[in-house]
């Protein structure tokens, strides 16, 4: 029988928590440790049989420990072809060949984000030799772990034999080249000042078409966010995978969705059931009740019954099986089911799941919808592709705060923050109505303001509601009062909008002229402008 292969293992870690289990079950696979400084330390402490670097490369730590593993030795042991002459070059030398690489980095987000951060802290937590032996193992085909998730991955996959080497190995070297690229461009950015950025991301899923049938392929990339909201932490539990315009309706509900939320909790109005319809990308159905999750699907339902067909919705409580009935079924004609595309929910009872799924529903879990653990709003920064290049702005989190104190006592809450986040997160110009806590009409996506509001008007109208004294809202100021005009011939006695207009005078005495509730705020701080 031929002598076992000697296999050598580089251990270099900054948090040590549960290396010691890591290294001993190496150890018991009879594999060699070689590990740098603190983390040699460590595993001498714990009675496992290792080398420190230091040893291979003859010499100690220098330059304040900032050239260890920076060493002819260790990157030759990573970097040697699988070959006779390679191999008997490394045995010349001494040099062992090194088969795994455990390695993480300095924690240098941390240290950036850190509000007493200077350049010279900054500095001292930026990684050198880390990210150059995960590219040292990664170009020499080593089995390399650069997260901590991985460990253990790694270790069954050794116990097991090592099944479809070549495939892992890929997968191994292309996160680590993955780690170090987000950990370059962080320390780019930060250098720059903001100038320099991008962004790493994973294929999360891969779709059957973009947009269109022809556009393909497309799928859903993830960036790692540690948000409960980020889509790929939504999972699906019955129906057909989601498709491109699954995601982007999922999306923009869930900026509704948060918005109304975030506005219920900024106007002291918490603990209110909300559901909201999104077809084609804008809402046809939102509403807010204290009443009972049973009365947020009423009312959403009915909104537009038209648009709701086919339509995604997404709800802030359990779906039950009344719950699911009233969604399939209220408002219809007897003996008929409501045709929906996309549910969206934080739990369902088995039930009401069964229900669904036998209706052809897709539906989709996400614990944190029930928003009690988590920030609704997403504060990441908003990318969009433009050709040659990209326009990056603040996510959309700016919150209207009424004061209810001063506003006539006539005026629902509830209606007034439903109208906002309704309209400040649909496609602008956008004029939307509400009335008795639910969306009756939404005008959005128009080039003018009276068009906006006309369509407003006849979508609530055409769909059974009476403006009359229903809250609108314009997600700008009026450049003259032809719009508003519009909504008070219709019986509109409240509009939520901005200051900003040169004609601002002449509209504000038109309002009170009709005697019209007009809540102003200021237009470079509230402009409600969406989907660009």
């Amino acid at each position: 029988m031929g002598r076992k292969p000697v296999r050598t293992a580089l251990i270099s870690v900054y948090d040590k928590t549960g290396i010691e289990e890591f290294a001993r079950r190496l150890v018991e696979m009879d594999w060699n440790l070689l590990a740098s400084g603190g983390t040699a330390r460590r595993l001498n402490e714990c009675g496992l049989p290792v080398r420190d670097v230091a040893d291979l490369v003859g010499g100690g730590a220098i330059l304040g420990h900032r050239v260890v593993t920076l060493s002819r030795e260790v990157h030759a042991g990573l970097l040697a072809r699988d070959t006779e002459e390679d191999q008997a070059e490394l045995d010349r030398l001494g040099i062992p060949r090194i088969d795994l690489v455990c390695v993480d980095l300095y924690p240098l987000m941390a240290a950036m984000s850190d509000e007493n951060a200077t350049d010279d802290s900054v500095r001292e937590l930026t990684d050198i030799g880390g990210p150059t032996l995960l590219r040292s193992a990664a170009k020499g085909q080593r089995i390399v772990i650069s997260q901590v998730k991985q460990r253990e991955m790694v270790l069954q996959w050794l116990e097991m034999g090592c099944p479809g080497k070549d495939a892992v190995l890929r997968h191994l070297a292309a996160e680590a080249e993955a780690a170090c690229t987000h950990y370059t461009l962080c320390s780019a950015n930060y250098w720059s000042g903001g100038e320099i950025g991008g962004e790493v991301t994973h294929v999360e899923r891969k779709l059957k078409y973009g947009e269109n049938p022809w556009q393909k392929p497309a799928v859903l990339m993830n960036s790692q966010s540690d948000d409960p909201l980020a889509l790929p932490n939504f999972k699906l539990l019955a129906g057909a995978p989601l498709g491109y315009c699954n995601y982007t309706d999922l999306d923009r509900m869930l900026q509704t969705m948060t918005h109304v939320v975030t506005g219920l909790r900024a106007s002291a109005l918490q603990e209110r059931f909300v559901a909201v319809g999104v077809k084609h990308g804008n809402p046809c159905g939102a509403s807010q009740t204290r009443v009972s999750g049973i009365k947020a699907i009423e009312k959403m339902v009915t909104g537009d019954r038209r648009a709701i067909f086919g339509g995604s919705v997404m709800v802030n409580f359990k779906m039950t099986l009344p719950r699911a009935r009233a969604l399939l079924k209220y408002g219809m004609p007897k003996g008929q089911r409501r045709k929906l595309d996309l549910l969206t929910a934080p739990s369902y009872t088995k039930t009401a799941q069964e229900l669904l799924s036998k209706r052809g529903l897709r539906l989709m879990v996400n614990p944190a919808l029930n928003f009690k653990d988590c920030e609704p709003l997403n504060t990441t920064s908003a990318w969009r592709q433009v050709r040659g290049g990209w326009l990056v702005q603040p996510n959309f989190t700016q919150v209207c705060q009424f004061n209810f104190d001063i506003l006539p006592k006539s005026i629902d809450a509830g209606d007034l923050v439903l109208a906002w986040a309704v309209g400040a997160t649909s496609n602008s110009n956008t004029i939307c109505l509400v009335k008795n806590g639910m969306l009756i009409g939404n005008g959005c996506g128009q080039q003018d303001r009276v068009t906006a509001a006309r369509h407003a008007v006849e979508k609530a109208r055409d769909a059974g509601h009476d403006p009359l004294d229903a809250v609108a809202y314009n997600d700008s100021f009026f450049p003259f009062a032809d719009a508003l005009l519009t909504l008070e011939g219709r019986g509109v006695k409240t509009i939520v909008t901005c200051s900003g207009s040169i004609n601002d005078e002449k509209v504000l005495a038109t309002a009170q002229r009709f005697g019209l509730n007009m809540i102003l705020f200021p237009h470079v701080e509230a402009r409600g402008f969406y989907g660009h």
